[in-house]
């Protein structure tokens, strides 16, 4: 069952754009934080009375601690300026009209009816956890500066693109061109029905030279090898593939994680790329030595993947030096690159790659 909870608002604040930080009184006397989605409940102010789903803080999942602010009593009705006709969140109370890039495509938009090249061979970078976004977008920016970079953000993790400062910080700071949320996430510059129409969009509408498509943070799993959101890694370059672009999966290689599934080349790269994954990508892997390296390339040769995937070691290292000059402090949960460095070796090797006209070098 989820909870909701009847409480005050003490104090705001702005978490990022059209997202307040709010300090809450619960009727029991007990405080916690919130976040408010400006764009399906409006702001709130202090004194306002609100209702607020507590679920994910009671049940200790990965929210950062936050409730999330369901309505704002103190205001009995709100009208929010948008345009188009596709709902996202559909059929749920909070289901918002958003105007769908994929019409600017339709017979209107001169694409042919057959897509198989529509992508004109641009790189489409897939990852499965947002902690690795930031490592693509600082490589392929120090790689080639001038070409245009797309983030997808998918449906996989948090749906509101605004969540995520992380997001924030590489569009201020210019690593990132133009953003899309496809799926139910929303809150991109540009909003799409699906992974394929983002695609083709991203390289249409946004003149995109690479496109990077990740979850937003928060990602799901269950433990069962095919149970998990990341598994969309394997969508992304079947999409990429089948419409004549460029899939480069990245590897989800850590060591510090106490689960002995993802030590190494992580459960999640072999199942997206083994079970799911029905068109070839190339796949980066930073070069290490010791023991991490004859564990990480003998997960490699059992798991099968090079049967489909091309598997090509790569110097990641410098990626490392991009994130601290950056000014940023990235963790992937809650471990930093110094704790973690072939996490964010990885992530880099793969946004090189796309910064590459000839990834075989």
């Amino acid at each position: 069952m989820s909870s909701y909870r009847r409480a005050t608002v003490t104090d705001t604040g702005w978490w990022g754009p059209d997202v307040q930080e709010v300090q809450l009184e619960f009727e029991d006397g007990s405080a916690g934080r919130g976040l408010v989605l400006g764009e399906l409940v409006g702001d709130v102010g202090a004194g306002d009375e609100v209702i607020a789903n507590t679920t994910a803080v009671e049940l200790g999942l990965g929210s950062g601690g936050f409730h999330f602010i369901v309505w704002n009593l103190t205001r009995l009705t709100l009208d929010t300026p948008s345009t188009g006709h596709i709902m996202k969140l559909r059929y749920t109370p909070m289901q918002l009209n958003v105007e769908a890039v994929e019409e600017r495509l339709g017979p209107a938009g001169g694409m042919p009816e057959d897509l198989s090249c529509a992508l004109g061979g641009m790189p489409v970078v897939s990852g499965t956890l947002h902690s690795q976004l930031l490592a693509v977008a600082l490589a392929y920016k120090d790689a080639l500066p001038g070409g245009r970079l797309v983030y997808i953000m998918t449906d996989g993790g948090s749906l509101p693109l605004n969540f995520s400062k992380t997001v924030r910080f590489l569009v201020d700071e210019g690593y990132i061109d133009s953003t899309m949320t496809c799926g139910h996430a929303f809150g991109g510059e540009f909003e799409a029905v699906n992974i394929f129409g983002a695609l083709v969009a991203a390289r249409e509408v946004c003149g995109a030279d690479a496109a990077v498509v990740i979850m937003g943070p928060g990602i799901v799993g269950t433990g069962f090898a095919v149970g998990f959101t990341g598994m969309e890694q394997a969508t992304v370059i079947n999409a990429a593939g089948s419409m004549g672009g460029r899939p480069i999966a990245i590897a989800r290689i850590m060591f510090g994680d106490a689960r002995e599934r993802h030590i190494g080349l992580s459960h999640h790269t072999v199942s997206a790329l083994k079970y799911g994954a029905c068109r070839p990508a190339t796949v980066p892997v930073p070069k290490m030595t010791g023991e991490k390296r004859k564990r990480v390339w003998s997960q490699i040769e059992r798991s099968g993947i090079e049967e489909t995937h091309r598997v090509l070691e790569v110097d990641g290292e410098g990626v490392l030096e991009l994130i601290r000059r950056s000014g940023y402090k990235p963790t992937v949960m809650g471990r930093t690159p110094s704790e973690e460095p072939e996490f964010f070796m990885a992530a880099g090797a793969a946004g090189y790659a796309a910064a590459q006209t000839d990834d075989r070098r």
